[in-house]
C-alpha cells in the first residue's frame, strides 16, 4: 500500500523489498542508514496483526532529531506480499521474529538498532528478543499485553462499560456469525473510539490501517478474529508471562490512560523483566503516538537516548 505525502511526517528516505521466505516484505526508512552513527536506528514492529505501518506513521518525525527510523509491513499487508490462501498454521509468532532479523540483516543494521513493537508488534517484540537478543540496544512495549487471557478480561470489563444497546447488539452478531455487518461495525466503533484512538474522525493513516485490514483481513482474523475484544484466532492462548524473566535488555512500557490495554495486562512486563521502566499518557488510549504525539516522541526518544 502506497504512503501519500502528509506534511505531519517526513518523507522517506528509501523505500524497498527484501526477500523473505521467497515473498517480498516492504520497507521504508527516514534518515540515512549508517550503522556506525551515533544514534542507533529504531525499528518499528506494528500491530494488528496485519495492520500495516501506516499507522505508525507519526514515529518517523523521530528522524527529524536525528534518529533514523525504520517502517515495514510484515508478511500478509500492507506493501508486503499478501497470501489470502496461506494455510492457518502458516502465521505464527515465530514466522513474524524471522521476518524481522531478516530485514534488519538486509538492511546492514543488525549490530545494532533499538525495537518498538505497538500492540501486537509489542507482542512480538518479547518473542524477537527472547530468540535472540543480539543487536538489541532496548525494547520498548506499547499498547501491549503480555498474554491474550489478560487482553480478553480487560477487553470484557470495557465492554461491559458500553451503552446497553450497544453491547447487545455486538453480542448478537457474534453469536450468529454475522461479524461482518455494518451495524456490528457501527457498534464496534463505539468502542475503538473510546478505547483504540479517541482522535475523531481518525486521521489518515489510522484509517488507512483500518482499510487495509478489510481489504485483506487474513492475518488479522487468522491470529485475532473479527474484533479488538472479540478473540478466536490463533492467538487466543499466546502468553510471554512466564518468559520474561529472560528478557536482558532495557525495556520502555507505555500505554494510554483510556487504552484497551489497561493497566493489568502490561503489569507482568514491570514485574518480571529486570531492566523495565512505564509510562502513562493522561489523555490517550491505544494510540498515544497518534493522540499525544510530542509527549510520546519526548518519551521514547529520551529512553532511546539513554540506550544508544
Amino acid at each position: 500500500m502506497a504512503t501519500t505525502h502528509d506534511d505531519r511526517f517526513p518523507e522517506p528516505t528509501t523505500e524497498g523489498e527484501v526477500e523473505f521466505r521467497g515473498h517480498r516484505t516492504w520497507y521504508r526508512v527516514t534518515g540515512e542508514l549508517d550503522p556506525d552513527a551515533e544514534q542507533a536506528p529504531l525499528v518499528v514492529l506494528h500491530g494488528g496483526p496485519g495492520a500495516a505501518h501506516n499507522y505508525t506513521l507519526m514515529m518517523a518525525n523521530l528522524a527529524g532529531r536525528g534518529r533514523t527510523v525504520v517502517q515495514y509491513d510484515q508478511l500478509g499487508c500492507g506493501g508486503s506480499t499478501h497470501l489470502p490462501d496461506a494455510p492457518a498454521d502458516f502465521w505464527t509468532p515465530a514466522l513474524f521474529v524471522d521476518e524481522l532479523r531478516t530485514v534488519v540483516r538486509e538492511l546492514g543494521i543488525e549490530r545494532r538498532f533499538h525495537l518498538l513493537g505497538q500492540s501486537w508488534g509489542g507482542m512480538l517484540g518479547p518473542e524477537v528478543v527472547l530468540a535472540d537478543d543480539s543487536g538489541i540496544r532496548s525494547l520498548s512495549i506499547c499498547d501491549s499485553p503480555a498474554s491474550m487471557q489478560l487482553w480478553l478480561e480487560a477487553a470484557n470489563t470495557l465492554r461491559d462499560r458500553l451503552p446497553d444497546d450497544v453491547q447487545a447488539t455486538l453480542l448478537r452478531h457474534e453469536e450468529a456469525g454475522t461479524t461482518d455487518s455494518p451495524e456490528y461495525a457501527e457498534a464496534e466503533k463505539v468502542f475503538y473510539d473510546r478505547h483504540v484512538c479517541r482522535v475523531v474522525p481518525n486521521p489518515p493513516e489510522v484509517t488507512d490501517s483500518f482499510a487495509q485490514i478489510e481489504q485483506d483481513p487474513t492475518v488479522y482474523h487468522t491470529m485475532n478474529g473479527p474484533s479488538e475484544f472479540h478473540v478466536v484466532g490463533s492467538l487466543k492462548d499466546w502468553s510471554v508471562v512466564d518468559r520474561l524473566d529472560g528478557i536482558r535488555v532495557p525495556t520502555l512500557v507505555v500505554a494510554g490512560a483510556h487504552d484497551e490495554a489497561m493497566p493489568a495486562v502490561w503489569q507482568p512486563f514491570l514485574d518480571r523483566i529486570p531492566d523495565v521502566r512505564s509510562h502513562v499518557f493522561p489523555e490517550s488510549s491505544h494510540m498515544p503516538h497518534v493522540e499525544e504525539p510530542d509527549a510520546f516522541l519526548d518519551v521514547v526518544e529520551a529512553f532511546l537516548r539513554e540506550h544508544d
